[in-house]
């Protein structure tokens, strides 16, 4: 197999090398990551300014690129201009530093370079760990593998990307796999004023760490009970629940 990989950490980030060293043996590889920590951009494009684009590094079965855009932008390069003529397989996003479960769904880089490689036609795997000391991203790449052959067995559903969530676990201790929907994260939110040294104020967006309540049959819930968490995810936002509600209200433009 011909596999992308990308992530939001960064090209140098321990997660992405804990995946390009397990998949190495097994497939061709093209990486394509940011040159620096693109964490939390979300599905962002970069419009308004040129994007640069190094090679780092080319041997057999083997080529890696870092550029200045975001994930988004990466997995674009990847498909219409550095590997235009050579199209992967699949796309892996990962292993991010940091779970993507419930609602960080969209603020997520790693999230979005799947979903952009999911848009474009290229079955798309995102794949995350929530921080821990020490990090276990070894049992997630191992995880990624075991993820891939599920896909090359079954196929991927049709505009669907897979986020997945791996316990920060030795792999003996996971306790399987389960198959979830997103669940809803509880966020408390500061904004830290300060002034810089020339009277100009500056602000951080900062908070207390986001929770999600571990229900069963949610991302949490797997993660909490030790389980690797496979999430379908797609574009359409559509709340289809709500749509005959909606029609109810007879708003009138006259």
């Amino acid at each position: 197999m011909h596999l992308l990989l990308t992530n939001d950490d960064g090209v140098h980030a321990d997660g992405l090398q804990a995946m390009i060293a397990t998949f190495r043996p097994l497939a061709r590889l093209t990486v394509v990551a940011p040159d620096r920590e693109r964490s939390a951009v979300g599905h962002s494009l970069t419009f308004h300014s040129p994007l640069r684009v190094r090679k780092l590094e080319e041997q057999e079965s083997y080529v890696c690129y870092s550029t200045d855009g975001t994930p988004t932008d990466c997995v674009l390069l990847a498909l219409y201009d550095l590997l235009a003529e050579d199209r992967p397989d699949l796309v892996l996003s990962g292993i991010n530093r940091g779970s993507n479960l419930g609602d960080d769904v969209t603020y997520s880089g790693t999230v979005a370079a799947a979903l952009e490689g999911m848009i474009h036609g290229v079955p798309s795997l995102a794949f995350s760990q929530p921080r821990s000391r020490p990090m276990h991203y070894e049992t997630a790449a191992r995880v990624a593998v075991r993820m891939v052959q599920a896909v090359q067995r079954y196929g991927m559903p049709s505009k669907t990307l897979l986020n997945v969530n791996v316990p920060a676990l030795p792999e003996e201790q996971l306790q399987g796999v389960q198959v979830t929907r997103q669940g809803h994260t509880e966020y408390s939110q500061r904004i830290v004023k300060r002034v810089d040294p020339w009277g100009t104020e500056y602000f951080w967006v900062s908070g207390d760490a986001p929770r999600g309540e571990p229900l069963p049959g949610t991302d949490f819930g797997a993660i909490e009970s030790g389980y690797v968490s496979v999430t379908p995810l797609h574009c359409n936002l559509t709340h289809l629940e709500q749509l005959e509600a909606l029609r109810a209200w007879q708003i009138d433009l006259r």
